[in-house]
Order: structure tokens, then sequence, then C-alpha cells
């Protein structure tokens, strides 16, 4: 037990002397490796409907290439997928099949040039995975379609800025009424457009009902906008670190969102705020000097367990951590 105080206590002393991100402009956080199971299973609303165990039970299959990553992640039978090292391929999104969890084995597992697509799937978990500079031709970093269960942890996702707008496509795309999703740890950044839920605005018909996702305890650094954009869904988005990011969370087409413990820092232009009526109702957030501009919502619950940070230890918990920074 005293082993364990002195440790936790020295791991308090590292994340205290990491740098200010808000003075110092840090890209990269320093890596705080937190050990991890492959039985993990998350909270959020991908905690409901049943659950998201993703591949638990199933085969264990290690993949280092191309070739074979599209073969092990396509099947709906159990299985576990982890990726060793560097996978680079320009192409389209690889279909990933339900039942499945796709672990990154350590920080260096990493898939270049090439997204996931969960379309028509169920029970999903992507964890612990760099993904990078997916072309706009070729879809989405991530992509959820149609989808119910799927939960995305400790992913780093990017591309650049260096392009225009619609060089890439999303980070992180959840539409076409997709479901009981969790999305948490992750390091999104350098990106133009990171983030949607809900693809178009004429479609509240499929939508309506559905959407219904968790943010938390994400990183979001040198973005533009959607971090993110909900329509029509139910958003809760809370413990997060935004830096230099310039529309943030945009609530809109009746969405319901709840944003509670979250700061921005550096660059700020509207860190909350409503088109086409959407809806939100915040809570001890630092707006980093900007205010809310939100239309007043309604979502004041949601049907899980929870712990809030606080918006003044945010910083503390979320840089450093957040991101492909497991241990296995």
């Amino acid at each position: 037990m005293q082993l364990s105080v002195l440790f936790l206590q020295l791991l308090a002393l590292g994340v205290a002397a990491l740098p200010t991100a808000t003075s110092e402009r840090d890209i990269a956080p320093a890596e705080i490796a937190k050990r991890a199971t492959i039985t993990d299973v998350p909270g959020g609303y991908a905690s409901l409907n049943g659950g998201t165990t993703g591949g638990k039970g199933g085969t264990t299959t290690t993949v280092s290439t191309y070739a074979q990553f599209t073969a092990a992640v396509t099947s709906d039978s159990a299985k576990v997928v982890i990726v060793s090292g560097t996978i680079t391929q320009t192409a389209d999104q690889v279909k990933v099949g339900s039942n499945t969890s796709i672990i990154g084995k350590n920080s260096s597992a990493k898939l270049v040039g090439f997204g996931l697509l969960v379309k028509s799937k169920t029970n999903v978990i992507i964890r612990n995975l760099t993904i990078q500079k997916v072309l706009a031709d070729n879809g989405d970093a991530i992509g959820v379609q149609l989808s119910t269960n799927v939960w995305i942890d400790h992913a780093d996702l990017s591309s650049d800025r260096d392009h225009d707008k619609d060089y890439y496509d999303g980070l992180l795309d959840l539409t076409h009424a997709a479901d009981y999703i969790t999305v948490s740890n992750t390091f999104f950044h350098d990106h133009w457009k990171a983030s949607l839920v809900g693809h178009s605005d004429s479609n509240s018909a499929e939508d309506t009902g559905h959407l219904r996702v968790t943010y938390n305890n994400n990183y979001w650094y040198n973005i533009n906008s959607r971090t993110p954009s909900i329509r029509f869904g139910t958003g809760h988005i809370y413990n997060s670190y935004f830096l230099d990011v310039a529309d943030g969370i945009n609530t809109r087409d009746g969405a319901q969102v709840l944003v509670q413990s979250n700061v921005w820092a550096g660059t700020v232009s509207k860190p909350l705020y409503s088109t086409d009526s959407g809806y939100a109702v915040a809570s001890d957030n630092d707006f980093g000097g900007e205010s809310n501009e939100a239309l007043a919502g309604t979502l004041t619950t949601v049907p899980y367990s929870y712990t809030l940070l606080g918006s003044s230890n945010v910083y503390a918990a979320v840089y450093g951590t957040a991101g492909a920074t497991l241990s296995f």
C-alpha cells in the first residue's frame, strides 16, 4: 500500500511538471503510459443497450501488414486484432465487422493513408491506435454508420492543415443513425473538420431518436471546426481540453447536448454555439475568455454514471494521457 501511494505521488509530480500548453503551444503531449487490458469495457452511451465488449472471448490475431489487417477485421465472428507497428497504404476505408476489438499493441501502432468504416455493425472497440492522413477520396479516419455500441478509446487521429479544408475528410464521423457511441481519451489534432455527428440537415427522419454519443477526456488541438458538430442527436461532452480550436462544439438541428467540465485555451472563437435550433446545457466550463452562445437546452442528466474532474483539473488529467498512450 505504501509503494502504491508513493507511485501515485510521483505520477502526480510528473503531471505537474509538464509544460503549460497554453503558454508554450506544445503539440504532442508527453506520453504517460497507462496499463490496460483487452477486456476493458467503456463508460458513456456505449455502456448501454446491452454494453460493448468487442471481440471478448474470440480469437486473437496480431497483424503488421495491410493484407493481414484487412483479412483479420472483416468477419462478424468474435475476435481481437492487435496491430503491431506502422501499416501504410493509400486506400479506401477498411470495413470492420461486428464483435471486433482492434487494439494498437503500443504507441507505435499506426494506420497511415487509410481509415476504418463500421457500417451496419454492432459491438466494436477501437483502442490505442493512431490513424493519419486519410485523403478525402478515401473517406474518414474513422466512420461509423448505421451501427450501435462502438467504443473509440485512446486513439490519435490527425492529418495536417497544409492543404485546403477538403483535401482530407473527417477524423471521426458518426452518421446515418449511429447510436450508443463513446469516444474517450482521444487526441484529435491538426485538421480542418474533425468530428461530425449527423451528416446532413435533411436526414432527420433517419437520425432522430438515435445519435446518442459520449465524448469524454479528449484533447483537441489545432482544429478549425467540428469539435464536435452534432445534428439531431443527444451528446454528452465532458472533461475535455481544447487548445487553438476556432469553432468548438456546434449543436444543430434540434440536438440536445450536455457540456460539463471542459477547458478552452489559446486561440478561441466560438467554444459552444448553436445553429438551426440546436441546444445545450453547460456547467463548470472555462470558455477561454469567450462565452456560451448556444440556445438553452433541456438535457440535464444522462442514463449512466460518470465522474467530473472539474474544469480546473482537466488540463493535468487529459494532457499527456489522451492519445495512443496505453500499455497492454
